[in-house]
């Protein structure tokens, strides 16, 4: 069963963030209503307007209250007590529910908001003095129950936007699922043919070699077999399977390949794509090392710079050509059109020629540790 594909885990400073964002998309519609309302309601009953614009503010805030708290209590008793009701799911109990809880939450927070208010401004009203006046009644309480369901209604629509993107967020993500696929069915092919070309050419020159690289081609076919059944694996999972892959060059290579892999204990739990380095590692062997007669070595190593995880395959081979430069070659693309699928533009691959004394070239993968680290959720 394929492990779900990695998802952004929150830190500290995206959760602030989130909390800020919502917090301004609350003020910027409520600060300018209550102002419009204190304005509307000193005009029309010639009072100040600082002490209108407390009255409206205490109301305003309360019947938020109740409306939000109403609306998550229904949701809680829905979810419990109906759990098949299909709005509840979202958030939302539906207009049967939330119609009468509007007049609810309009006269309750009219009422408790006038005392509240008394409590700031030292005034003395009486939230029943309306009933005695239809005109006061009616220009208050329209503009409360006007006020009142459309906070509500922003507040459903709110909720149906939120549905609409997280249906959206799903269908992509199955898209990106289903392209990770095959992606990685069009991979594992082509490192075996490469494998058995290699494989063939031995079986001419020195027998006893090609039967040990067999042997160690079906090791590592089953350890691969088993990776591949899930959409992420730990680091120290993929440096062995590269690890068995560079022992299994090295049978046909002998001496003219030599490999170092560099994994700090501190990353090996980070989760990523199985198969993601090999065809970097595969490209250096080909492309770098091959042409060169005495062979050279390859470097995999892993490090971390803030909230990114830096992957690296160097080799001291013949460098990049110009369409390698471009990263032409079917495995870098296939890691790209991965890395793009699963990350956006978060996640990057690089290469570039290494100019010491050893040469060759460096590919240079990124990634965002809030995906590698999502094996923890």
């Amino acid at each position: 069963m394929s492990a779900p594909l990695p998802t952004p885990m929150l830190t500290p400073a995206h959760d602030l963030r989130r909390r800020l964002h919502w917090l301004w998309r609350e003020l910027r519609i409520s600060i300018p209503a209550m102002l419009g309302a204190a304005c509307y309601f000193s005009i029309m009953f010639r009072d100040p307007f600082g002490i209108t614009l407390v009255y409206v503010g205490c109301i305003g805030v309360l019947i938020q209250v109740f409306l939000e708290s109403g609306r998550h209590g229904m949701v809680w008793y829905l979810r419990k007590y109906q759990p098949a009701h299909a709005a509840a799911k979202y958030n939302w109990p539906g207009w049967i529910w939330m119609g009468p809880w509007i007049i609810v939450s309009g006269v309750a927070g009219f009422y408790f908001g006038t005392l509240l208010a008394n409590l700031f401004t030292g005034q003395h009203r009486q939230p029943g003095d309306i009933l005695n006046n239809a005109r006061t009644l009616t220009l208050v309480m329209s503009v409360v129950l006007v006020s009142t369901t459309g906070l509500v209604y922003l507040i459903y629509t709110r909720g149906r936007i939120a549905l609409m993107e997280m249906r959206t967020q799903i269908a992509l993500r199955a898209a990106a699922e289903n392209q990770l696929k095959l992606l990685q069915s069009q991979l594992e092919p082509h490192m075996l043919f490469n494998t058995l070309a290699n494989l063939r050419v031995l079986i001419g020159l020195d027998p006893p070699r090609a039967q040990e690289m067999l042997d160690r081609l079906t090791d590592f076919l089953r350890a691969t077999l088993e990776a591949s059944r899930n959409n992420t694996h730990t680091l120290a999972a993929e440096f062995a399977r590269i690890d068995d892959y560079l022992g299994l060059m090295q049978i046909r290579m002998g001496n003219r390949l030599q490999h170092q892999l560099d994994l700090p204990p501190e990353l090996a739990h980070l989760m990523v794509p199985p198969l993601l380095l090999q065809p970097l590692v595969e490209n250096a062997i080909k492309h770098g090392l091959d042409p060169v007669l005495d062979g050279g070595h390859i470097v995999l190593s892993a490090r971390r710079e803030a909230d990114v995880l830096l992957l690296s395959v160097r080799d001291t081979g013949a460098g990049l050509g110009d369409s390698q430069q471009q990263g032409s070659h079917f495995g870098l693309q296939q890691v790209r059109e991965r890395l793009q699928a699963l990350y956006g533009k978060t996640g990057s691959l690089e290469l570039s020629t290494v100019d010491d004394a050893e040469g060759g070239s460096l590919a240079i993968v990124r990634l965002p540790l809030q995906y590698s680290s999502s094996h923890q959720q």
